[in-house]
Order: structure tokens, then C-alpha cells, then sequence
């Protein structure tokens, strides 16, 4: 049997992407990003360091499972904000027995109404 990977584009590692589901830290990651929150706001939502949090963000990025956007704030440094970028996985059996997972990728709308937002302080 072999495992196939299948994407909307393609460009996730299979390997890469079982990787990151088999990481907890990384699944509460996921679970969080319905909308994009900087890592900050993510260690705190997951109780992780920041430097982990990063760590686990480029996993999920190299995997194409989360998408980095910066956003200009005036006056201050850019700020990256973290999305996930995907509907649905599936792992299946196709008609040769060999199993197949499906990702289902977003269309990056909703990442993009972000990109450029701030908050003021």
C-alpha cells in the first residue's frame, strides 16, 4: 500500500502534513486559527512559549496547513498574523487499496480581509 496526497494545489508534503496532525500542540494551534491572531495571541490561547509557538507556526506553514500574513500597523513594526488555511482533511482508501489524504484548502479570502488590519492602541 502507498499513501497518495492529494491538494487543491498540491503543495503540501503528505509526510509533512500526518507530522503536524500527529503533533497536539500543533492540533490546539489549528483549532484556534478560525480567524488570524498574531503568535502572541496564540502562545496565550494555548499556554506555549512563544519560542515553541513559533516553532510549531513554521511546521504548520511548511505543511500548508496555516498561512502567515504581515499586516502594516502606522508608525510600528510589522505584525505577522496566522490563519488556517484549510476546510477539511481526509484520509481514505481509493479503488486500488492504497490510501489517499485530501486537503481541502480555503480560498485565502478570509486571510486576505485581514492583512491589513490594526489595532490602535
Amino acid at each position: 500500500m502507498t499513501l497518495e496526497f492529494s491538494s487543491s494545489d498540491d503543495a503540501a508534503d503528505l509526510a509533512g502534513v500526518v507530522a503536524v496532525l500527529d503533533d497536539a500542540d500543533c492540533r490546539e494551534i489549528i483549532a484556534i486559527l478560525e480567524a488570524p491572531k498574531t503568535v502572541p495571541e496564540i502562545a496565550e490561547a494555548v499556554d506555549l512559549p512563544l519560542s515553541t509557538t513559533y516553532r510549531k507556526l513554521d511546521r504548520l506553514t511548511d505543511a500548508g496547513l496555516a498561512s502567515e500574513t504581515v499586516g502594516v500597523r502606522q508608525g510600528r513594526h510589522h505584525k505577522s498574523r496566522y490563519v488556517a488555511n484549510f476546510d477539511r482533511i481526509g484520509i481514505s482508501l481509493d479503488e486500488e487499496r492504497e490510501f489517499r489524504v485530501d486537503v481541502d484548502s480555503s480560498n485565502d479570502q478570509s486571510l486576505g480581509i485581514w492583512s491589513n488590519v490594526s489595532e490602535e492602541f
